[in-house]
């Protein structure tokens, strides 16, 4: 199989479950949001679902990563270290949890008010014992990611999230409310996590011969995990933090406004996700191999199919944000609209970061996006700070733009420096790309005063699309024989 066809192969499969897991996903947003929890109770989960993200980073630290990135490197050179390397992450990652589970379990009504949202106890106490499963989940997904077997990375996404909205639903109906969905959350991930475990030991860990390890090996393993705590801790800060800062200066039906708009970007945003979780592997193969030409060709065409979706994308949502708050999730929500505009730019870097960062990682490139990635989160909590108590919650949204806008430019450089992909012809992609988007935006902006039902959003945005695949192909952007039997 060639690498482009198991890099497509790849995406498929990821691509499947992520579009399952987010219909799910985005059904259970419109079911909380709209029947089963009150905006303030809306907000109040997901401010304890963001809390429980902060802390969940302390109980990776790069384990996780550092581990599939050698996985990456060994399994082509000498798989003899496999064992080794899942024997000490996996170690690694149970002292780690049980530290932060403890300091949670323990603590959870000194946090909450600690954070002015008193009312969030008992959430976090449910999260407490939640992220136990979420992490040996998350590790699961990221060691199959570093076997290049991403398909199981994609069962597991769909198993946790198809059992969470099940029971989620089914205890918030039963009149358990908050708690009940936390608990949905937990039951969730317990199940993924066991199927991730047994898994990764009877596909991997027992039918790889034990060559066994040593210091040299685990001291390159924890200190490449150093970086990447660096990096994974600053994008989990930039995911989380500013909906804790929102929480904290405001309330929660702040945060449910905050939180609705960002679920919407990241429904956008997963083709990309999916594409940037399946190549990224191949780029540590090719180095392994000494192949960087082969890796900058797959690099660029990334890059290119990815503007050519989010800039338009981007458009579109500008344009009819308004709109589609107000009448799929109700009038109670408005207050989201502007948030979700502001959102739209984040989309399309969010989008180009997803196909890149964690390329570099299997580059060794890790460090650089860590430093990249702390500076511009330490720059986003303090725009937050100064932003969220004089504009609200556009303030957060605006924050977030910049600084992820500054993350992703640095991170294509550095990329660039590594693979050297033809820059030239991505930047006339993305001039071609913005013309396809100015003529599309035009059409949708016209018909965006006639949406009044459900009915009528789902036509103009129909049309949008329409619109927009018709140019991309005339363009000559896609060749739609090509891209079918690639997907086919």
């Amino acid at each position: 199989m060639s690498v482009t066809e198991r890099i497509v192969d790849g995406f498929k499969a990821t691509l499947g479950a992520r579009l399952v897991t987010n219909v799910a996903n985005g059904l259970l947003m419109l079911l909380l949001a709209r029947t089963l929890l009150t905006p303030d109770e809306y907000g109040l989960l997901f401010f304890a679902i963001a809390v429980i993200g902060v802390a969940g980073m302390f109980t990776d630290l790069g384990s996780a990563r550092s581990a599939a990135r050698y996985i990456a490197e060994y399994k082509e050179t000498d798989d003899g270290k496999i064992p080794y390397i899942l024997r000490t992450s996996f170690g690694y990652r149970l002292v780690l949890i049980a530290v932060v589970t403890g300091t949670m379990v323990v603590g959870h009504e000194r946090i909450a008010a600690l954070l002015n949202t008193p009312e969030a106890a008992t959430p976090l106490l449910v999260g407490g014992v939640y992220l136990v499963f979420q992490s040996l989940n998350s590790y699961g997904q990221t060691l199959f990611q570093g076997f290049n077997r991403v398909e199981l990375s994609a069962v597991l996404s769909v198993v946790a999230n198809v059992t969470r909205v099940v029971l989620v639903v089914a205890l918030t109906l039963l009149g358990f409310g908050v708690v009940g969905a936390m608990l949905g959350y937990l039951v969730g991930a317990t199940f993924a996590a066991l199927v991730g475990l047994i898994f990764l030991y009877r596909r991997f860990y027992a039918t790889h011969d034990d060559g066994g390890g040593d210091k040299s090996l685990r001291n390159r393993m924890f200190r490449y995990s150093i970086p990447l705590t660096a990096s994974t801790s600053a994008s989990v800060i930039d995911n989380r933090i500013d909906t804790v800062l929102v929480g904290f200066f405001l309330d929660p039906l702040a945060v449910s406004y905050y939180v609705l708009s960002k679920q919407i970007s990241e429904f956008i945003l997963v083709p990309a996700g999916s594409l940037g979780f399946s190549v990224s592997p191949t780029y540590g193969e090719q180095k392994a191999n000494d192949a960087l030409e082969e890796a900058a060709r797959i690099y660029e065409s990334t890059l290119q199919y990815v503007l050519m979706l989010y800039i338009p994308a981007a458009v579109g949502l500008i344009l009819v944000a308004d709109p589609a708050v107000r009448l799929v999730f109700g009038e109670a929500y408005a207050g989201a609209a502007p948030v979700l505009q502001l959102m739209a730019v984040y989309v399309v870097f969010q989008g180009v970061t997803n196909v890149t960062t964690n390329g570099l990682d299997y580059l060794g490139r890790a460090s650089d996006r860590a430093v990249a990635k702390g500076l511009t989160s330490i720059a986003n909590a303090g725009l937050n700070v100064l932003l969220i108590p004089r504009f609200g919650v556009p303030g957060a949204a605006f924050a977030t733009v910049v600084t992820f806008g500054i993350y992703t430019a640095v991170n294509v450089v550095v990329m660039y420096r590594e693979v050297a992909f033809d820059y030239v012809r991505v930047a006339r992609s993305v001039a071609l790309v913005s013309l396809v988007a100015a003529g599309m935006g035009a059409a949708v902006l016209v018909l965006v005063p006639y949406v009044s039902t459900i009915a009528t959003l789902a036509g103009v945005i129909a049309l949008g699309v329409c619109i927009w695949g018709v140019m991309v192909t005339v363009s000559g952007l896609v060749d739609p024989r090509e891209t079918l039997a690639l997907l086919t």
